[in-house]
Formats: C-alpha cells, structure tokens, sequence
C-alpha cells in the first residue's frame, strides 16, 4: 500500500507541470489528500513546521500573531498551529478544491486561490508577523523566484518558516545549488537574515526534512 501511495505523491510532483497543471492535480487529489499524507505516509511536516513557529515567535502574543499559511493545502500546517494558540491565520494555495476543505475546518481568517511565485499576491506590503511555508517547495512547485514576494508580505522583523524534505536540494535541478544560493543572495541583499536551518528525521519514514527560518528585515 505504501508503494501505491509513493506512487500517487509522486505524480503530483512532476518537475515539467506548469501551476495550473500542478493545481488540478491537487483538485483531483484533495479527496484522498489527507489520508494519503498522514495516515499511510506518517507525514511530520505540519507539526515540525508548526513547532519551529512556535520556538521562533518566542513570547509573542499568539492569538494576535498573524501568520500566512503558504500552499495551505487542506490546512494540516495551521491545523498544528491552532493547537498552539495561534489563530489569526490566512491561506494561499492554488487549488481551490484543497481550499474549499481548509475552509470548512474554520481556521482561517481569509483564504486566497492563487498560485505564490514573481507575481505579486492580493496582500499588502508588510502585513504579517509570519510565513508558515509546509511542504511547498518540491518537484513542480513552489521556485525561488517566490522568495522576494514571501518577503514583501511580511513586516520587517517578522519570521519566514520553510519546511520540505531535504532530498529536493540534492536531485531536483531547480534547487539544486539554486535555492539556498538564492536565499543566501537574499540576505547579501540586507533583505533577510538566517535564524536557523535544522535538518531533521522521518519527514516521512526513511527521508529527512529541512526547516529554515529567516527573518525579514
């Protein structure tokens, strides 16, 4: 069962998909979604993203801690966030579909259809405290071209939380030796500063994850 299920997330993880193709994966997928990742595949990423959340905002006030929910998904990622106090949450992802079962848990504030890249979102300039970013970065989806809008959106000295498993930096060409140079060019740039880049066991059994967190300044 395990290997059918590796298979069906692989095929949504096809490096030629373009966003639109991407996202009507994920509305064909949204059904099943939630089983597939954490019931067969033991996924950790939520909680691991959400406790690095917590351990960056410190003694920040929770309930008034904004925090924007990048490829929301179903909401798993906020789903954690909620169980340690923060509430005043907002999602982006391009499936509609995944958005339409996120919404039904009433754990967001505002939910936006859109796909996160160069282009500019419906969001203001330095509106939140915090980008929780779960599970984003992988084969056919988010890129580095992303980061400067995820830095536009987030107030200076606010956090920006990124977790996905570590194996992409290594055999997926458009991270490979791009993405954390990109993210290094970033803070050359004075526009964000690593906190902490922590690699860490059973993303899903047998593969390793990566959280980084900068702050924006």
């Amino acid at each position: 069962m395990l290997a059918e299920t590796t298979t069906s997330l692989d095929t949504h993880h096809d490096p030629n998909s373009t966003p639109e193709e991407t996202a009507k994966c994920y509305d064909n997928w949204s059904g099943n979604y939630e089983k597939e990742l954490m019931t067969q595949l033991k996924c950790t990423a939520p909680r691991v993203c959400a406790d690095a959340m917590e351990k960056t905002m410190g003694g920040s006030n929770r309930k008034e801690v904004r925090i924007l929910d990048v490829a929301a998904g179903t909401g798993l990622c906020a789903e954690e966030l909620v169980k340690k106090g923060f509430t005043n949450i907002d999602a982006v992802d391009g499936s509609q579909k995944m958005l339409d079962l996120a919404e039904k848990k009433q754990i967001y504030r505002r939910l936006i259809c859109d796909f996160v890249g160069p282009n500019p979102l419906d969001i203001e300039n330095n509106t939140y405290d915090a980008i929780a970013c779960c599970a984003a970065f992988a084969a056919g989806h988010l890129k580095e071209d992303c980061l400067p809008e995820l830095i536009r959106v987030v107030k200076p000295g606010g956090y920006i939380v990124i977790t996905f498993r570590e194996e992409w930096l290594h055999h997926y060409e458009d991270y490979k030796d791009k993405l954390e140079p990109a993210m290094t060019r970033l803070q050359d740039k004075g526009l964000w500063e690593r906190v902490s880049r922590e690699v860490f066991p059973n993303y899903y059994p047998g593969k390793n994850g990566i959280t980084i967190v900068y702050k924006v300044l």
